[in-house]
């Protein structure tokens, strides 16, 4: 589906020192004395980890939204073998939380993004909103600015992420009919599924 308008602008840098690979050399400045400012999550890990390998861009992605609220630190329990036995780690992926020094939290396993975001509210932190909640913000700031470019793009970005949105392709279908292009509505309208079809931001639009 063609889109009107042109690109939003790129979110805003998100602060350096927020994720790093640590070491037994480095590992009390790193996460104990770090901890004592904000929690600093602490990612056990090795290569031949699968699950590893699905979890820590979770984690990455999440820390980095949250923009200063959380930090993550990489271990390598091959070349770390010593902060393992320390931590007393029996598998991995394992993740522990550390605040004001000591460790406070932790679990082991792939969890969902969803899963690492209320970890990371639970220790007091800030997860931060989800890339399709700032979307979603962008889209209503701009339709209440009458720049219906931006909005429109806006929920195609959210539709590429997620197609079944049915916040995106009611702005979308929305955003459309203001401009007059009814069959483009009628196909936001289309790709709407069965169990969304009473969302409010679909109704919204069939008035």
């Amino acid at each position: 589906m063609q889109i009107i308008g042109q690109k939003p602008e790129a979110a805003a840098a998100v602060p350096d020192g927020l994720i790093k690979d640590s070491s037994e050399r480095t590992f009390v400045a790193d996460v104990v004395e770090a901890s004592r400012d904000v929690p600093v999550l602490v990612d056990f890990w090795a290569p031949w980890c699968g699950p590893c390998k699905q979890l820590t861009p979770v984690l990455e992605k999440v820390v980095r939204e949250a923009k200063g609220a959380v930090k993550l630190v990489k271990i390598n329990i091959d070349e770390n073998k010593r902060i393992a036995a320390q931590m007393r780690i029996q598998s991995i992926p394992a993740v522990y939380a550390f605040k004001n020094g000591q460790p406070v939290d932790g679990f082991m396993g792939a969890l969902k993004e969803s899963e690492v975001r209320d970890f990371i509210k639970r220790l007091g932190g800030d997860a931060g909103p989800s890339p399709v909640d700032e979307l979603l913000a962008l889209a209503a700031e701009a339709v209440t600015a009458n720049d219906l470019a931006t909005a429109a793009q806006a929920y195609a970005q959210i539709l590429q992420e997620d197609p079944q949105n049915p916040m995106a392709l009611g702005g979308l279908a929305k955003c459309y009919l203001a401009s007059g292009d009814i069959e483009r509505a009628k196909q936001a309208l289309a790709m709407v599924p069965p169990e969304f079809a009473n969302h409010e931001a679909i109704t919204a639009v069939q008035r």
